[in-house]
């Protein structure tokens, strides 16, 4: 019986271990925020882009999306909003990414030293050393 609560204390200590690093909450805080993103493009879509699109097509904006139809009783509403919300997520995400991406280069990408240079030094470094063991 102690073996098998040294076993679930030892998991739930690696499973706090693992809960608490930074990439975890990270994640936790993306998937948080990427919900709350997604419910306001939802909301944007059904309320404001596909009423208008309603109109395009002819149709009363108050039936929803779902009064969209086209070839007598195909209901193509959802799909066009689902197709739109995609878009727009998929198109901030892409920016944000690229944003990221952006900082990302700016600290990961030092001045590269000159070769030419560095072999130059090397082989100067190189050169007095082996005249102070020569020396000796």
């Amino acid at each position: 019986m102690a073996r098998r609560n040294g076993a679930v204390g030892g998991f739930l200590r690696d499973f706090r271990e693992f809960a608490l690093k930074g990439n975890v909450v990270d994640l936790a805080v993306g998937v948080i925020i990427g919900a709350a993103f997604g419910s306001i493009v939802q909301s944007l879509v059904d309320d404001i882009i596909m009423p208008i699109i309603a109109l395009i097509f002819g149709v009363d904006p108050a039936a929803g999306i779902s009064g969209i139809t086209i070839i007598g009783a195909i209901p193509v509403g959802n799909f066009l909003a689902a197709i739109i919300n995609f878009l727009i997520i998929s198109f901030s995400l892409y920016l944000v990414i690229k944003w990221f991406a952006s900082f990302k280069r700016k600290e990961a990408d030092p001045e590269a030293p000159d070769l030419a240079e560095v072999n130059t030094r090397l082989a100067d470094a190189v050169e007095r050393l082996t005249e102070t063991l020569e020396r000796r």
